[in-house]
């Protein structure tokens, strides 16, 4: 990997694709030539390259130039020690809501960088096709933090929240979903549906299949995001994880959240795992976590990864009311408590970066280091002692890891110093 730059990319690759990532090849840096920014000294782990070790970063014109061993600080603009740190792509986090001003529950993506080391955030529903426009002209486009959406199947999305969205079936009119979601293949992925008893009532599978059919009918492949957690009945779980397709998103899917009666009717009943779930994993629906403030139970969770159904991608389901939970869904916060439960540190930064971006598929190279991929840096404490976890059903776990995020650069632009002048040219 040493004195691996951005000139060795493009003549390896050759492909349009690169060059249009990585800028012309007469861009490539000189021997003259400094960085913009050099990350030094951290633990670099970048799952997409299988690469674990200490590496310096460098970062020119908003993109990776190089990772090597040493980079001389003569040839930096500006550091960032990151001595003792972690250092990863930056986070992707797959369920956030990130629409203020639109939606009930946003938060603005940026206020979020520094306490997540989120990079790339994709509100999860936010926007029906009523307030779809709005998000994208006055939220995204003013935004640092790189966002997409699902777009909800109800036209007027989370704006009415604490009132359900779906109570009125009407609200989910599928050729408005459909055409939002042509015009939009940007920087849409897909269709959100929440399928809770309390959101859709006696309405079913209706909801689902609206989702669906907008997705067939749009024009390009794309996916279903479905909340879950508190559905009507034990056999109508079943049935909506038999509807999923390969690539279809499950979040909450560790939901332990019970019905309007108070059953218990999630991928777990009964303390086993629904042989629907298993079935929906193995045939490749995606499992999120989707933290959030009532999502996430650890009895659940603890039946289900060992069952078979470990979870895809790690999300946070971070919102106005989830932040201010004893949970604390935070991402880096959410990872911890997969570690404390038994996986890896690799395969939680896996979870938050590069499968979620293979899911995103829009902004070529997220959630990856590789040289030509934009400049998108989360630093972290790996902070080892004794911690307590809380679920949002106030079960306790014990753990000994905690990431605690330390710094985030987004495009080659850190969030705080040291600050660049222009600040952007981007």
């Amino acid at each position: 990997m040493a004195g691996f730059s951005r000139r060795h990319f493009l003549a390896l690759s050759g492909s349009a694709a690169a060059a249009a990532i990585a800028g012309p090849a007469g861009a490539a840096m000189g021997p003259n030539d400094k960085f913009d920014l050099v990350i030094k000294g951290g633990d670099v782990l970048d799952p997409s390259q299988s690469l674990r070790g200490k590496r310096d970063i460098g970062i020119r014109w908003g993109a990776i130039e190089a990772i090597e061993n040493d980079i001389p600080a003569a040839r930096a603009l500006k550091t960032i020690d990151a001595s003792g740190k972690l250092v990863t792509p930056g986070l992707i986090d797959l369920h956030s809501h990130v629409y203020p001003y639109g939606s009930a529950i946003g938060i603005p993506a940026d206020e979020l960088a520094q306490f997540q080391c989120t990079t790339t955030l994709v509100s999860a529903g936010d926007a029906g096709v009523n307030n779809l426009g709005a998000l994208r002209r006055y939220i995204v486009a003013q935004s640092r933090a790189r966002i997409y959406a699902f777009l909800h199947i109800a036209n007027n999305g989370l704006s009415g929240f604490p009132v359900a969205e779906l109570y009125n079936i009407d609200y989910a009119q599928t050729e408005a979903c459909a055409m939002a979601l042509a015009e939009n293949q940007d920087f849409l992925l897909g269709v959100k549906v929440r399928m809770s008893e309390n959101v859709i009532a006696k309405h079913g599978l209706e909801p689902l299949k609206r989702g669906i059919k907008a997705c067939e009918t749009c024009g390009w492949p794309a996916k279903m995001m479905v909340h879950i957690g508190g559905v009507e009945t034990k056999e109508l779980m079943s049935d909506i994880l038999d509807l999923l397709r390969p690539g279809d998103v499950l979040t909450h899917a560790y939901s332990g959240a019970p019905n309007i009666a108070g059953v218990f009717t999630n991928i777990v009943q009964e303390g086993k795992l629904l042989p629907a779930a298993l079935a929906a994993k193995q045939r490749g629906v995606i499992f999120d976590v989707g933290h959030g403030g009532g999502s996430f139970d650890f009895t659940v969770a603890e039946v289900a990864v060992p069952g078979g159904c470990a979870p895809d991608t790690i999300s946070s389901d971070i919102h106005v009311f989830s932040g201010n939970s004893p949970g604390m869904p935070y991402l880096p916060n959410v990872m911890s408590k997969f570690i404390a439960m038994g996986s890896s540190l690799e395969q939680v930064v896996a979870a938050a970066t590069v499968t979620p971006a293979k899911i995103i598929n829009r902004a070529p190279k997220i959630g990856t280091l590789q040289i030509g991929a934009p400049g998108d840096v989360a630093i972290m404490e790996v902070a080892e002692g004794p911690t307590t976890f809380v679920d949002t059903r106030n079960n306790k776990r014990d753990g000994k890891v905690l990431l605690k995020p330390v710094q985030t650069v987004v495009n080659g632009v850190p969030f705080g110093r040291p600050y660049q002048a222009p600040f952007a040219v981007r």
